[in-house]
C-alpha cells in the first residue's frame, strides 16, 4: 500500500468531494470505493460555524485522511496563501498543490508550481504537487522539497485517460523510490487499472465518479480496478512481443504424410 510522507494508506485510491448529485450519495460512493484519501477544496470549507460547517460534518465522518487542495489557483501568492487557509483549517501539514497555466487545458504553470513548491515546503508543508510526466520538472519539485509526485493522465475532467504512456512509464523507471499518483484524466475503472499496472503507487480521480450515472457503482468499479492493476504488476506480467508465439506445445500433433 502507498505511503506518503511516512504515512501508510490502506487503499490506491484517492477520491475528490466535489460535483456529487447530494451529500449523501457522496458517502455512499466513499463507502464503496473503500478510498484512503478524500482530497477537499478549500473554497468549499468556509469552516467554524459558516456554510461549508454541514460539508465538514460530513467529511469528518468519511474516515479518511484529508488531502486539501489549492484547486483553481493561478498564481504562486494565491496558491501559497490558499495552502496556509488549508493547513489552519484542516489541521494537516498536507497540501496538495495546483498552480493552473492555462484556462482551457487546466495544464499546471510548471514554472509557479515548482517556486511554489519550495516555499511550502521550506514552510514545514508536505506538499503533493499536480504537474506533468516532464521528467526535469519532476526533478526539480523532488528538489524544491515534495516527496510525492502527481502527474496528469490527461487534463482534469476529460475522461481521456492516460495520454503519454510512454512518459508515465519513464517517469516510473527514473523515480522507482518515489510515491507516484496519477491525478486527474481518468474516466472509467480500466485506466486506472492501467495506471497501478504501470507500477502507480495511487490514482486520484472525481469527475469520473461524481459525474457518472451510478457514482457509488462506479466507484467500487474503481476500487477493484485498482486491486486488480495491483495484482498484475505484483504478478510479473509477460513482455508483450511483436511475434505470435503458440501456447499449445507442437510436440505429440498429428504427423500426415
Amino acid at each position: 500500500m502507498p505511503t506518503f510522507y511516512g504515512t501508510e494508506i490502506q487503499s490506491r485510491l484517492m477520491l475528490g468531494t466535489a460535483q456529487y448529485p447530494s451529500p449523501a450519495i457522496l458517502a455512499d460512493a466513499f463507502r464503496r470505493s473503500k478510498a484512503g484519501i478524500a482530497t477537499v477544496s478549500v473554497r468549499r470549507e468556509a469552516g467554524g460555524e459558516q456554510a461549508g460547517q454541514a460539508f465538514w460534518d460530513l467529511i469528518k465522518e468519511l474516515d479518511v485522511a484529508l488531502l486539501p487542495n489549492t484547486a483553481g489557483c493561478h498564481s504562486v501568492r494565491e496558491a501559497v496563501t490558499t495552502a496556509h487557509m488549508a493547513r489552519e483549517l484542516f489541521d494537516t501539514p498536507w497540501i496538495k498543490l495546483e498552480v493552473i497555466g492555462h484556462s482551457d487545458t487546466l495544464q499546471p504553470d510548471v514554472f509557479g508550481l515548482v517556486e511554489a513548491a519550495r516555499i511550502l515546503s521550506e514552510d514545514g508543508f508536505q506538499v503533493f504537487p499536480y504537474c506533468t510526466e516532464d521528467l526535469v520538472l519532476c526533478d526539480k519539485l523532488l528538489n524544491a522539497g515534495c516527496q510525492v509526485l502527481m502527474p496528469w493522465g490527461a487534463p482534469i475532467g476529460t475522461g481521456l485517460g492516460l495520454n503519454n504512456k510512454y512518459g508515465l512509464r519513464s517517469l516510473r523507471g527514473h523515480f522507482p523510490d518515489v510515491p507516484l499518483v496519477v491525478d486527474a484524466g481518468l474516466g472509467v475503472p480500466s485506466q486506472a487499472a492501467e495506471a497501478i499496472e504501470m507500477g502507480y503507487d495511487a490514482v486520484l480521480l472525481n469527475t469520473a465518479v461524481a459525474k457518472a450515472g451510478d457514482p457509488a457503482a462506479m466507484a467500487e468499479g474503481f476500487a477493484l480496478a485498482v486491486e486488480a492493476g495491483a495484482l498484475a504488476n505484483q504478478a510479473d506480467p509477460m513482455e508483450p512481443r511483436d511475434m505470435a508465439a503458440p501456447s499449445t506445445p507442437v510436440i505429440g500433433k498429428a504427423f500426415l504424410e
